[in-house]
């Protein structure tokens, strides 16, 4: 058999397939296949076809055939390539040391994480259990990667994690080396304790235990490169809480709370702790905004009115969104369909998709005031700011506040 041979501009010779290969992105890690060493042959096994041999670690298996979708279509893309076979086969134990050696080599070991500011990190926290957390954070995160970003959702929730039937997500996770990598779904990366116990296994965790643990599922998942990272909090102001606020200092903060005057005033601990955690506190989203009829559109405050406004004016931070009661939001929950990409239309996904857009604007915003420098256009000093509103533009919290034609909120 025949390499594939190219000749420059400068006249040396390069394997132009062998490159090609070579960049295509590894669904699992995000790195390209010959960062990681997986790519043993590129050769020409008769005119028009290229023949490639890749090897692949345990954990990558479950991704085979998608890899071997996008090398072909990649290949597809050079003159004179007609088909392309490619072959697939386990990695060495020397392979999985050298892949495992690059994760290592792009993933800081000790706190804090997510510094640099290329990966902005949400924390979606609440005072008590019950307000709809974990909801939110996990369709914020899916209308974030619907926008084109690279979003990771972790669930420190580790006593009541609900995030993977929420995403519909299963499975045991498999990891390179030292690092376990997440699962991919709905275009995002999450990680979860519920990936690792049975559903109706309880975790009893505290203290030590639990500062570990929670450090792990950030240090020791290689979350390769991230635009955001969501965080579902445990709730309240507890130890796991404040575990997570040190290990990513600089993190921003939404508070969530129902319009009930009881659960405002537990949700502003969450706000003052992460102020007394020097934190970035983005805002209050006030969840449960009323219950909007099917039938007429008029908006009955189930669980009263305001008080994530007046939450919001306590804390003197905006009031991010108002998110309704959805009977469409409840069931995609329980099936594991976010509702914003199951249900776009649903009055609660379009408010969770303008809550998406107020985080996105506070985030650079907060990001913008860390530079040592005044910004000016899209780049400054070399630090690269994050992409721009998508879609039709962004909307206030004030235009995202629903209600009736009748005037009714």
């Amino acid at each position: 058999m025949t390499r594939l041979l190219v000749t420059g501009v400068d006249g040396a010779d390069r394997l132009g397939p062998l490159a090609v290969v070579e960049a295509v992105e590894d669904p699992e890690t995000g790195l390209g296949l010959g960062q990681l060493g997986m790519v043993r042959d590129v050769v020409e096994a008769g005119p028009g076809v290229v023949s490639v041999r890749l090897a692949l670690a345990p954990a990558q298996v479950r991704s085979g055939d998608e890899i071997s979708d996008a090398v072909g279509a990649a290949l597809g893309e050079l003159d004179g390539v007609e088909r392309v076979e490619v072959r697939l086969e386990a990695m060495s134990d020397e392979g999985e040391r050298h892949a495992a050696a690059v994760l290592a080599a792009r993933q800081p070991k000790d706190p804090p994480f997510f510094s640099d500011g290329s990966t902005k990190v949400v924390l979606v926290s609440s005072g008590k259990g019950g307000v709809g957390k974990s909801t939110v954070a996990v369709n914020l995160a899916c209308a974030l990667a619907t926008a084109g970003r690279r979003v990771g959702l972790l669930d420190a929730d580790v006593w009541g994690y609900s995030v993977p039937r929420m995403l519909g997500a299963s499975g045991d996770p498999m990891g390179i080396g030292e690092f376990l990598l997440p699962e991919r779904r709905w275009g995002l990366r999450a990680v979860s304790i519920g990936f690792l116990a049975d559903e109706a296994s309880p975790v009893i965790w505290r203290g030590p235990m639990l500062h570990e643990a929670i450090e792990q599922f950030v240090s020791g998942v290689f979350w390769g490169d991230l635009d955001y990272l969501v965080v579902d909090m445990p709730p309240g102001t507890g130890d796991a809480a404040m575990s997570v606020a040190s290990l990513v200092p600089g993190a921003n903060v939404v508070v969530v709370t129902t319009p009930q005057e009881a659960a405002s005033r537990v949700a502003e601990r969450a706000g003052v702790l992460a102020r007394r955690a020097e934190l970035n506190l983005a805002g209050v989203v006030e969840n449960m905004s009323g219950l909007v009829c099917s039938h007429c559109g008029h908006v009955d405050d189930v669980f009263g009115r305001d008080g994530g406004v007046e939450l919001a004016g306590r804390l003197g931070v905006p009031l991010l969104g108002r998110v309704p009661l959805s009977a469409k939001a409840r069931d995609c929950g329980d099936h594991g369909r976010p509702v914003v990409l199951d249900a776009p239309d649903d009055p609660a996904a379009a408010a969770l998709a303008s809550l998406a857009v107020e985080v996105e604007r506070h985030c650079r915003a907060a990001f913008r005031k860390r530079l040592p420098f005044t910004v000016h256009g899209e780049r400054a000093g070399g630090f690269p700011l994050a992409a721009a509103d998508s879609g039709g533009g962004a909307r206030s919290a004030e235009e995202a506040t629903l209600g009736c034609e009748g005037g009714h909120r």
